[in-house]
């Protein structure tokens, strides 16, 4: 069966007129077992985080900061959202729901966190809407209790991972891949192993033919035993904060690529959402629904 971290935490309740549309996260879950696709058996609630797996990956003092409500007012604004202890309990819901889903996938081949792939928060900081780095966490985890080796960290959200980037820059167990908009947050970027910036405007068959011939090789080079897959759908056309041109037909075929990479090599994976700030929620809703759709097709 397969195995999706939902809980009701995911939900953050925001000031009013707030751009980010974190309602998403129930409607997936709604919509996936209102259609049929996914049995309502299949969902877990994941607890938080303990705090000797958060420093893992990030630091005392950040972690301090956060759990005394202590970021100064640049901290916080950096990351986008009104700090409070309901933020980061649900942040720490969140990173535990990909080590758990990593946990799953081990022994079912595959499984997805309906939130997650907070890929811009660094060791010591949080930015772009991300507190923890649920999927440095997880791979952290994973690697100090030896569940696994070496691992694959596969990021097609419109931004780049500057956050995962930075945490495995000189972590030759982990190789961090990274194909996002070239003129989209952050301005910065931080190194991947492999960066590859796509320029304003691009559609379907340019951003698949990018994937295909990088993804084979990537897999072939690092040689993982472990995937984490962040399927962010801000790649769409409708996206208002994406800058690319793709299509939901174009997104599914990705998911659908990514998903048949890792099952042809043997490879378990766990896949989180990642960014979607379509101006219609039924846009960004839809196209996360397809990613655990294939799953469920492909898998079980």
């Amino acid at each position: 069966m397969l195995r999706i971290a939902y809980s009701p935490t995911y939900k953050y309740h925001l000031p009013e007129g707030h751009r980010f549309p974190m309602v998403k996260y129930e409607l997936i879950a709604e919509q996936l077992v209102s259609e049929g696709s996914i049995d309502k058996a299949s969902f877990f609630e994941p607890e938080k985080l303990k705090d000797e797996e958060i420093l893992l990956s990030h630091t005392r003092r950040y972690l301090n900061k956060l759990h005394n409500l202590e970021l100064t007012r640049k901290e916080a604004r950096a990351i986008g959202f009104p700090i409070s202890k309901a933020l980061v309990d649900r942040g720490k819901h969140i990173a535990n729901g990909t080590l758990q889903c990593a946990y799953h996938a081990l022994r079912d081949g595959i499984s997805l966190n309906v939130a997650g792939g907070t890929h811009h928060s660094f060791a010591d900081h949080g930015e772009g809407f991300c507190v923890f780095n649920d999927i440095a966490i997880a791979s952290n985890v994973l690697l100090n209790r030896k569940e696994v080796s070496k691992i694959l960290i596969v990021d097609l959200d419109v931004h780049q991972g500057n956050g995962t980037a930075a945490i495995f820059e000189n972590v030759s167990e982990v190789y961090t891949f990274s194909m996002h908009g070239a003129n989209n947050y952050p301005i910065r970027k931080t190194v991947s192993d492999l960066d590859i910036g796509l320029p304003n405007g691009t559609e379907d068959e340019a951003y698949l033919l990018a994937l295909r011939q990088h993804l084979p090789e990537v897999i072939q080079k690092s040689n993982p035993d472990f995937i984490f897959y962040l399927a962010g759908v801000d790649v769409l056309k409708t996206d208002k904060l994406g800058k690319l041109a793709m299509t939901r037909s174009g997104v599914k075929i990705r998911d659908q690529f990514v998903i048949n990479q890792c099952q042809s090599n043997g490879i378990p994976m766990a896949i989180t959402m990642g960014g979607g700030y379509s101006s219609k929620l039924s846009d960004i809703v839809e196209a996360h629904c397809n990613t655990f759709r294939l799953a469920q097709e492909m898998y079980f």
